[in-house]
């Protein structure tokens, strides 16, 4: 199974190759941008096994392995191509990137361990020619080992890039002449590393990592990027001017250097973000209208308003060629983006549906929500959830993942503690002397998990209770098999996996799907649900009830879609609202104290209120009505 999800595509750049250099002109790197991770893997493990088989010394070739989350999707296609006899690496020698400060090499969470379980032990890779920093030195020895380490001669260095421009334990501020070294970890990457060390007091404060002078001495780099939390720093690292905050930009310089990203990442590039800045385009009326909205924002103008001289003057002269005037061109995306907003995201009944998003008929529809984590459904399209309960469709919810790994441990002690208060057996000595024998790093005992999912399964009942469903008919709990390794790496998914979903599909025979379409984080499990109901639809296609089902598209708590990619737009009043936070509030293990919060610091409601609201303040600024609220959806197919 492999990652290969991608957004429909609707217009743009037209990318021919002899235009290649205008249409990448603001790029300093050069740079591979594919559709999805899975294809850009391929030209990775290409791009090596090649090097690998025109390398004719007798000394090895030498391979630079980076370490993380980027590498994943690689390291499986290279096993998997050294199994089917591809490739060998009896004549390669490999010198990983990185490594904490101290840890034992047997200790999972170290870079060391975690190389060798991904990619060095399923391959034919020599002991001696298997080289990594060590973590186990004394202080007094680690400049004489960094020192001999950095000479190294890298004959390829693949490279992963970091959320905020760290290519291996190079944090922002790092100089460009800077050696393999010991440094300091910042409180963000320990904050980001410390779920895998159980917390944050137990994660390393410190780290051994190539330098950017060293990393520049390879005779080749291939960088990566997947997913679309790395556009941003992506798109400071190739067209950006060099500086020490963003320490991949350095790689600027390199004489031999390419970026591979997938769509996602590059989502930030000129080429994708403004493609009309650098080549002819294709102007369909769904990427006409991503213009003009990017032309509002520039000007400061509701789409009415637009002048012929706005277009002009900002790089919108193709557009006006296409056959219609500047007033011509406002009125269709005026309209077109007025069509998407719609009080019944189920379809009116008996109304006319020419240019409503969704079909009047049937009526009433059955429609299966597929929630990632046991809240994802409230959180993100709760407003619209609520409408389809209360306008009378047949809505069922399909919760994918347990959640267990994110309910803290004092959650279960306090909720074992009222069982008993409530009159129920005395079980906190035993569930904390469980929680006691937890091991950093290691997945949590199975007993613990258990209760784990059992409050979210809980909470996901009352929280679609609290509107009116029957979670004793129309709330699943699919606990796909994927997600549940007791920590926070996720095995990849498998057939198991489809046929659960599949199975529900076929018992509930959908007119709408709603799943979350998140392109962040390849390897997180949003990304991972989406490739599993995809593949699950894929299977159930050729059904008689498919014919008439429609996939929408929601985000996550993070990200909302761009509106010139918006199929449906649902509006929600204030009542609806509160309605929607007493649902996520419901969520009780996810307040405060979840054990991943990520960056941001607001609460999970708020998050989605403030997404939400500045929506409706995004349609009120071209022109449209005045909401209180709006959420926003992707039609697949």
């Amino acid at each position: 199974m492999n990652n290969k999800y991608s957004l429909p595509k609707d217009g743009g750049l037209i990318a021919e190759e002899a235009f290649k250099d205008l249409t990448q002109r603001y790029e300093r790197i050069a740079t591979h941008a594919y559709e999805s991770e899975y294809e850009g893997v391929q030209y990775v493990a290409d791009s090596i096994i090649t090097a690998i088989k025109a390398h004719k010394s007798d000394k090895p070739f030498v391979l630079g392995l980076t370490t993380g989350k980027t590498p994943i999707g690689l390291y499986r296609e290279l096993v998997k191509r050294h199994k089917e006899g591809e490739v060998s690496f009896a004549n390669v020698a490999v010198y990983s990137l990185d490594e904490f400060y101290p840890i034992k090499p047997q200790e999972k969470q170290s870079r060391n361990y975690r190389i060798h379980e991904e990619f060095i032990d399923q391959v034919d890779i020599k002991s001696e020619n298997i080289h990594f920093p060590d973590g186990t030195l004394p202080r007094e020895e680690l400049s004489a080992f960094c020192a001999e380490y950095g000479k190294a001669h890298i004959d390829l260095m693949i490279l992963g890039i970091g959320e905020n421009g760290q290519v291996g334990f190079n944090e922002p501020g790092s100089y460009a002449n800077s050696k393999t070294r010991l440094v300091q970890l910042s409180y963000q990457t320990r904050k980001v590393q410390s779920g895998a060390f159980g917390g944050f007091e137990n994660t390393p404060k410190m780290a051994i990592t190539m330098g950017i002078h060293t990393i520049m001495k390879a005779d080749r780099i291939i960088a990566m990027a997947w997913g679309e939390d790395k556009a941003s720093i992506v798109s400071r690292i190739i067209e950006g001017e060099v500086t020490e905050q963003v320490p991949a930009s350095h790689l600027q310089a390199h004489a031999n250097i390419e970026m591979v990203i997938d769509e996602g990442a590059a989502s930030k590039l000129t080429r994708v973000e403004t493609p009309w800045l650098v080549g002819q385009c294709e102007w369909t009326p769904k990427f006409t209208r991503k213009a003009v909205v990017w032309l509002c924002g520039v000007v400061n103008k509701p789409i009415l308003k637009l002048t012929h001289k706005d277009y002009i003057e900002n790089s919108l002269g193709e557009l006006l060629e296409q056959g219609r005037t500047y007033d011509q061109i406002n009125i269709d995306v005026f309209n077109d983006l007025q069509h998407t907003i719609t009080g019944w995201p189920g379809g009116k009944p008996n109304a006319d549906d020419s240019t409503r998003p969704v079909k009047s008929t049937p009526f009433p529809k059955n429609v299966l929500i597929f929630s990632p984590h046991p809240d994802d459904d409230v959180i993100s399209m709760g407003g619209t959830f609520i409408r389809l309960v209360q306008q009378g469709h047949n809505v069922h919810v399909a919760y994918e993942t347990s959640g267990n790994v994110a309910v803290h441990d004092d959650v279960v002690l306090q909720n074992i503690d009222a069982a008993h208060e409530l009159g129920f057996a005395d079980e906190y000595a035993n569930v904390e002397a469980i929680v006691k024998s937890k091991k950093p790093g290691e997945p949590e005992p199975r007993p613990l998990l258990n209760l784990k999912g059992a409050l979210r399964r809980a909470e996901a009942r009352a929280a679609v209770r609290s509107f009116g469903l029957n979670p004793d008919t129309n709330a699943h709990f699919l606990n796909l098999p994927f997600y549940e390794t007791g920590g926070i790496s996720k095995s990849p998914f498998t057939q198991a996996d489809i046929d659960i979903v599949a199975k529900l599909l076929r018992e509930v025979k959908p007119h709408q799907i709603y799943a979350a379409g998140d392109l962040s984080d390849p390897h997180g499990t949003h990304r991972t649900c989406i490739e599993i109901v995809l593949e699950a639809i894929h299977e159930v296609k050729d059904d008689e009830w498919f014919k008439d089902c429609h996939l929408w598209l929601y985000r996550g708590a993070w990200m909302e879609w761009d509106l010139g990619s918006v199929d449906m737009a649902v509006p929600l009043s204030p009542n609806e609202i509160i309605t929607k936070r007493h649902a996520i509030y419901r969520h009780l293990s996810q307040k405060d104290i979840v054990p991943f919060p990520g960056d941001d610091p607001r609460e999970f409601w708020q998050r989605s209120e403030d997404r939400t609201q500045t929506t409706a303040k995004q349609y009120n600024a071209l022109g449209m009505a005045e909401y209180q609220a709006i959420e926003l959806f992707v039609k697949m197919f």
